[in-house]
């Protein structure tokens, strides 16, 4: 039987640390809060997969002292803090550290994209199963990936590539060809990171009941104006 494991990459929420980029126009504990909420979603969307196909949870956490909040939130799922000094590190050795547990297939996956469809995460497993695939991949309209997989670990793929760039996902797919991978793609989706992607969230109203409930609970309104961005 196919053992697969799905890593959800996550930030403990704090004001100050968490989502800055989104204040303003939310103050830095909302953007906190709204990001808890983004992650809540994100576990119950794990949960949902899992209840369709046998994947095993983990919730690659930083920073390591946040790991009893994220034992509050998350009890089912399996955590595993995070290792190294910067993202490229730390999500290449959550990889790593599942992958050597004795799983045959492993994903990795943002915590803030809004409302990311199951069957979306379900899918990647299917392009796995299939030999002819080495490497599935879940793009953002910013030119990231909400998610990342394998069969075999290649973690060049994740530490040779410069993060936060418009074209973290075509440099590794160009990476991946380059060595010969095949490598499947899964249908785009985005993250929230910035207040025109906050704002797209709002507009379009598709979102899980957690980030819903944070949108009644702060009265925001569907197209409410730019307000600037702070840096990260």
């Amino acid at each position: 039987m196919t053992r697969r494991a799905l890593i959800v990459m996550a930030k403990q929420p704090v004001a100050g640390q968490t989502k800055t980029r989104l204040s303003p126009p939310l103050s830095l504990s909302k953007a906190a809060e709204l990001y808890r909420c983004l992650l809540l979603d994100t576990l119950e969307t794990v949960r949902e997969a899992a209840g369709h196909l046998p994947i095993k949870a983990f919730i690659a956490f930083y920073p390591a002292q946040g790991q009893s909040e994220f034992q509050a939130l998350a009890p089912d799922f399996q955590l595993l803090a995070q290792q190294g000094r910067n993202l490229n590190e730390r999500l290449s050795g959550a990889l790593l550290s599942v992958q050597e547990r004795g799983y045959d297939q492993v994903t990795a996956i943002n915590s803030d994209s809004p409302a990311l469809p199951a069957a979306f995460l379900i899918r990647a497993y299917q392009e796995l199963d299939d030999p002819g695939i080495d490497v599935v991949l879940g793009p953002c309209d910013d030119g990231g990936y909400y998610l990342i997989g394998w069969k075999r670990p290649y973690p060049n793929l994740v530490r040779d590539v410069p993060m936060s760039t418009p074209t973290v996902l075509a440099d590794t797919v160009a990476l991946a060809l380059g060595a010969g991978l095949r490598v499947a793609m899964l249908p785009s989706w985005y993250d929230v990171d910035d207040d025109a992607a906050l704002s797209r969230m709002r507009a379009n109203g598709h979102v899980g009941r957690h980030v819903e409930e944070f949108i009644r609970r702060s009265q925001m309104n569907p197209g409410e104006g730019n307000q600037g961005r702070a840096g990260e």
